[in-house]
């Protein structure tokens, strides 16, 4: 590959040494790689929040570009290793259902079960597959490696349940799946489903005690400290504090129900 872009998603955070020495694993094996990373504040073993980051970023870089994820509660255990290859990129790490998003949004076209040591470092620990297999699997990978040769094709892997929004008569159900750095509450609920199911109907927003009866464009529409709804940058509905945090405001925790009702315009 001219130029390989390898990125980096995992739950290790930046205080301890792991992101780094991964890094050099890959750079000595291929040092024409960039680098880059997508996030490392993980919340500590969260799969399913992995999985949302990385199916919010994975498609604004190059194609060809390889995307090592590793949240991997399970490292050490007879989980699997996988390389999933789909129309546009690769993705290397723990077949727990990390890449459940991103398989089902960007078509998977083979996935292999990585488990040709000869692509690993001589000495795999029971604790850090990152840097023992999947950073290594990857720099081998950005030179152009064939998927093949690290392993056996497979034809199912994890697959993590993310609920759909339901619609019960007047109301559409959701639940929050993630709360970003400034606190605001993100649903599951995107802007097509909304709107297809309010059409020119009146609509109010709950979510915790509160009530919001209007969509704000960006977050400068609403005043210091008010508590607003709109469609964040990945389409789907949040919930905001103008400079403030709408969690702290809410006591909004992940999993919480936030509910569309429509009445009649």
């Amino acid at each position: 590959m001219n130029n390989p872009i390898i990125t980096l998603l995992t739950d290790f955070g930046t205080k301890d040494h792991y992101v780094a020495t991964m890094k050099g694993v890959i750079l000595s094996i291929n040092p024409r790689c960039s680098l880059i990373d997508i996030s490392h504040e993980i919340n500590p073993q969260d799969v399913r929040e992995g999985a949302i980051i990385l199916a919010n970023a994975f498609s604004y870089f190059p194609k060809g570009a390889i995307h090592l994820a590793i949240v991997d509660p399970g490292v050490g255990s007879g989980r699997r290793s996988i390389l999933l290859g789909t129309k546009n990129y690769f993705f290397v790490g723990p077949d727990n259902g990390i890449f459940t998003i991103v398989a089902e949004r960007d078509n998977v076209r083979y996935a292999i079960n990585i488990t040709n040591s000869k692509y690993f470092l001589p000495n795999v620990s029971h604790t850090f597959h990152g840097r023992d297999i999947f950073a290594p699997v990857s720099a081998y990978l950005s030179l152009g490696i064939e998927p093949e040769a690290f392993g056996e094709r497979i034809n199912n892997w994890v697959r993590l349940d993310f609920k759909e929004p339901i619609i019960k008569g007047d109301k559409l159900l959701g639940e929050i799946t993630h709360i970003d750095n400034f606190g605001n509450l993100i649903s599951n609920i995107d802007q097509r489903r909304f709107l297809s199911f309010i059409m020119s109907y009146h609509f109010r927003i709950r979510i915790g005690d509160k009530k919001i009866s209007e969509i704000k464009q960006g977050y400068w529409e609403g005043k210091k400290g008010e508590i607003i709804a709109l469609f964040g940058s990945g389409g789907f509905l949040e919930i905001s504090v103008n400079n403030g945090s709408a969690q702290k405001r809410l006591k909004v925790k992940k999993g919480d129900y936030i509910t569309v009702e429509r009445g009649r315009s």
